[in-house]
């Protein structure tokens, strides 16, 4: 086959570096690419993912036959369907039901119609009525802009004033734009978070092997919310018998329900989920692999890439799910300053090479460039540092080690992603009673 990976982040790099070791696959492409994945041997055709017209012509004068879609934008735009319509299959759902992340309120709604279980929540299209349900209902809330918003559209409230802050920006300053003319205003829920992603053919879903990501910007969880600032699987305490209640309560009847809508999904379905007392509450639905998740799970499978999102495109998923490496993975995502808000541009890296040689590590370029015959950080997340290792101390272990030897000025990362303290209940740690989701110790974190 020849495949195109549609993207330019780490995510991307990383679905590029593993469709390139597939022996189904004669050549690998990405739209519009990084340097980075050309380093890899990827034929980078730049171009935007959002030009729908352009991007299908473009994969169809080189005959692609497969395309991955990294990024949740095009998605909710619509590619698949112009793809489609090209004779090229797509792992990526359509546009409607790409809406299941491109509409938090429909998110909602659907949520409520299927029986899937999530926080009680309240969608607002005025302000004055948003404000006055806050001033009558003081919380704690969590308000999310409707629309798509890279990840900076769920704002955490405490109290009410941050509540109402939180609908003044969205609403009547407009940061985010036509993203957040409509909020959704909803409970807010404590407990463990966890990313379970599936890979459904729109009737049959399999899931993925369970990650947790760390979304905040600093050590214990402080700071704003980023794209993500590292992730580790497997996930210690994630039973067998929590997976199967998750798949049967919430991926399952998310697939159905759309196929019963009229808008199967084909591709990744991501659900952020909150472990509370009660049992396993949706926080949110992606309609594509997440990242940094993707940068430790593809490392993980031990099949074919290339084949499961070929199978799953075209609507023959097998009954078996794809099988897992024993070894655990944690990716550490290294930050420019200024970042999220205002990230530096330009600056010099030095250590990539040294660090890609060390044993069982990957290098994923987020945002990178070659410039004069040197890598300079194009953008706020700049790599990602995957370490696969036989336990997760050990793969901890490694990636921290890589980490030491890249260098650019201002260099910012987490240094707390799968550490664990025995009886710390803080950041992402996991202690052996926090294993428990219903054991009552709890405390909230973070959505997107």
């Amino acid at each position: 086959m020849r495949v195109a990976v549609i993207g330019s982040g780490g995510r991307e790099h990383a679905l590029v570096r593993a469709l390139m070791q597939s022996p189904r696959v004669e050549h690998v492409l990405a739209l519009p690419g990084n340097d980075g994945m050309a380093a890899l041997g990827a034929e980078c055709l730049g171009g935007d993912p959002l030009d729908l017209d352009d991007t299908a012509r473009r994969l169809q004068a080189r005959r692609v036959d497969l395309a991955l879609v990294g990024p949740e934008a095009p998605l909710v735009a619509g590619l698949a369907g112009r793809l489609e319509a090209a004779g090229i299959a797509v792992f990526g759902p359509g546009r409607e039901a790409a809406r299941i992340e491109g509409s938090k309120a429909f998110a909602k709604a659907f949520m409520a119609r299927h029986g899937i279980p999530t926080a009680p929540g309240w969608v607002f299209d005025d302000p004055a009525a948003a404000e006055d349900f806050l001033r009558r209902h003081p919380g704690p809330w969590v308000v999310k802009a409707d629309g798509l918003a890279a990840g900076k559209g769920v704002l955490v409230c405490d109290d009410a004033a941050a509540s109402l802050e939180a609908v003044r920006r969205l609403m009547r300053q407009g940061v985010l734009g036509a993203a957040g003319r409509r909020v959704v205003i909803e409970e807010r829920l404590e407990g463990r978070e966890l990313s379970v992603l599936a890979v459904t053919d729109g009737r049959r879903a399999h899931l993925l092997a369970p990650a947790r990501d760390y979304k905040r910007l600093e050590d214990g969880d402080r700071g704003p919310n980023t794209g993500g600032m590292g992730a580790f699987s497997p996930v210690p305490g994630v039973s067998p018998a929590l997976l199967d209640a998750i798949r049967r309560s919430i991926v399952e009847p998310a697939v159905a329900g759309l196929a019963a809508e009229g808008c199967p999904f084909r591709g990744v379905l991501y659900a952020g989920l909150m472990l509370t007392a009660q049992g396993p509450r949706v926080l949110e639905f992606n309609c594509r692999l997440g990242d940094p998740e993707t940068q430790v799970l593809v490392p993980r499978l031990a099949g074919d890439l290339a084949e499961l999102a070929w199978q799953a495109a075209t609507g023959r998923l097998p009954a078996e799910p794809p099988a897992w490496r024993p070894e655990a993975a944690v990716c550490v995502v290294l930050a420019t300053p200024g970042y999220p808000d205002e990230p530096a541009r330009g600056l010099p890296i030095t250590g990539l090479e040294q660090a890609a040689g060390l044993p069982g590590v990957f290098i994923d370029h987020a945002g990178t460039r070659r410039e004069g015959g040197r890598w300079v950080a194009a953008g706020g997340r700049v790599v990602g540092v995957t370490a696969l290792g036989s336990c997760l101390e050990e793969a901890r272990r490694k990636a921290y080690a890589a980490v030491e030897q890249i260098r650019f000025p201002g260099l910012r990362f987490r240094r707390d992603i799968a550490r664990f303290h025995h009886g710390e209940g803080t950041g992402n740690s996991l202690t052996d009673q926090e294993q428990d989701p219903a054991n009552g110790r709890t405390r909230p974190f973070s959505v997107e």
